[in-house]
């Protein structure tokens, strides 16, 4: 009878240790790969082993580190929808003239002028390298990622796990053959998840690629990259979309700059902004842009009509969940800005008129606003 238990004992052991080794090697992959230093010494952004903005920045919050995680964890107002937030699946059409499809936090379908680009597309539960720890998706992916149309590209703005997601990049490699249009180093995670060198473009701030009839062209953004405690050892950036008739521009996660004036001057007026407004706090501005900076960055840019992204799937910081999108209506309405937020999953068509807005997100948090 000890034998048996003896030997039940050792098979539970066994299974415990190979089920720790294959969790710490899947840990280990999505952490993805390290950048080749001499492929990014030319980089003006680059020195010192790593990528700087062009002013100083803070990335993590003015203080300790325990006011930061007491600010999560006691600050007021609801973080999580307390109803189920509405989705929208999102119907077959053509791509044609300007169209965009916000599917939740970051990730974006834009369809300019025949052609669609895929941004920062995460399908995962959560943004995180565990399935079982970090932010979880507070509403459900409104397509499945099969369902996508044949794309022309996928923009990676940086390499958080809110933006790039390895088992997203795998989906994407299997059923689409766009390639990876990304910021300098970005590619050495793509290579890590056996990405084809050949579906894999990298660029420098101010550089330029071809997918179609579409520049994308990578331009300034003011942030901070890394998927391991090694922080910045691959570029991050704002994009500029531009077919033959319309010109889309992606804001990346940022903090408010300078930039964003010369990127208007160079490749504006913008016919869709779609701008960072969510996960801020007033400990880390330099980093991430409130709904107010927001609205100066679509202006800066010279932008038409904006869409609000980087809000309302995954819980990153300690404002209210709809905060962001309220703030933003606020700030938008003296100034004159179009803005439209659209459900996950509903396709805007960007040059209408009259886009219309309808608080939807009040259905998912009810109450006096």
């Amino acid at each position: 009878m000890r034998a048996a238990v003896g030997a039940l004992a050792m098979s539970a052991g066994l299974l415990a240790t190979a089920g720790a080794a294959v969790a710490g090697s899947r840990l280990r992959s999505e952490f993805g790969g390290t950048p080749d230093r001499s492929a990014l010494e030319s980089s003006p952004q680059y020195r010192d082993g790593c990528f700087h903005n062009t002013t100083p920045t803070r990335w993590l919050p003015r203080g300790s580190a325990r006011a930061a995680i007491c600010d999560m964890v006691f600050a007021p107002g609801p973080r999580r929808p307390v109803r189920a937030v509405p989705v929208s699946e999102p119907s077959p059409a053509p791509a044609d003239g300007l169209h965009v499809t916000w599917f939740g936090h970051a990730s974006s379908l834009v369809e300019i002028d025949g052609s669609r680009v895929l941004l920062d597309p995460v399908w995962s539960d959560r943004a995180s390298p565990s399935r079982l720890l970090g932010p979880r998706r507070l509403h459900p992916v409104p397509l499945a990622l099969d369902a996508l149309p044949p794309l022309d590209a996928v923009v990676i703005s940086h390499d958080h796990y809110d933006h790039l997601d390895r088992a997203t990049v795998r989906a994407l490699v299997r059923s689409q053959d766009a390639p990876f249009v990304v910021p300098l180093g970005v590619g050495a995670h793509l290579r890590a998840w056996a990405v084809p060198e050949e579906r894999i473009v990298e660029l420098d701030w101010h550089e330029h690629a071809h997918a179609g009839s579409l520049r994308l062209t990578a331009t300034p953004a003011q942030h901070f990259s890394g998927r391991t405690l090694a922080r910045n050892t691959t570029l991050w950036a704002s994009w500029v979309l531009a077919g033959a008739h319309r010109r889309v521009f992606y804001s990346g996660d940022t903090g408010y700059c300078d930039a964003f004036a010369a990127i208007g001057r160079e490749h504006g007026p913008f016919d869709l902004t779609l701008v960072q407004v969510g996960a801020y706090a007033q400990g880390w501005p330099d980093i991430h842009m409130t709904p107010e900076d927001g609205v100066r960055t679509h202006l800066d840019v010279r932008g038409s009509l904006l869409v609000p992204v980087h809000w309302g799937t995954f819980n990153l910081a300690p404002h209210a969940w709809a905060e962001p999108v309220e703030r933003l209506l606020r700030e938008a309405a003296p100034r004159g800005v179009r803005v439209a937020v659209p459900r996950p999953g509903e396709r805007v068509a960007v040059t209408r008129a009259d886009v219309p807005v309808s608080p939807w997100w009040r259905e998912a948090v009810p109450g006096p606003r």
